[in-house]
């Protein structure tokens, strides 16, 4: 699979919690390092997404926010 996003992200999906319209996924990337995603609950069922399962958090934003303490 060929994309345009720069951002392209590989993990093991840790968490699936299903709603009546939407799915949380949480992709662990590294030990210790989490992204959270919310997508529709048919794309999680279309994409078989289950915990264990390897997957992709593919990022593309016109604006993307650093910040510092």
């Amino acid at each position: 699979m060929e994309i345009s996003a720069r951002n392209s992200l590989k993990g093991t999906i840790k968490k699936v919690v299903p709603g009546s319209v939407n799915t949380e996924i949480t992709l662990e990337l590294a030990p210790g390092v989490e992204l959270v995603s919310i997508i529709t609950k048919s794309s999680a069922e279309k994409l078989g997404l289950v915990e264990g399962k390897e997957a992709y958090a593919v990022i593309k934003a016109s604006d993307v926010i650093v910040a510092v303490d």
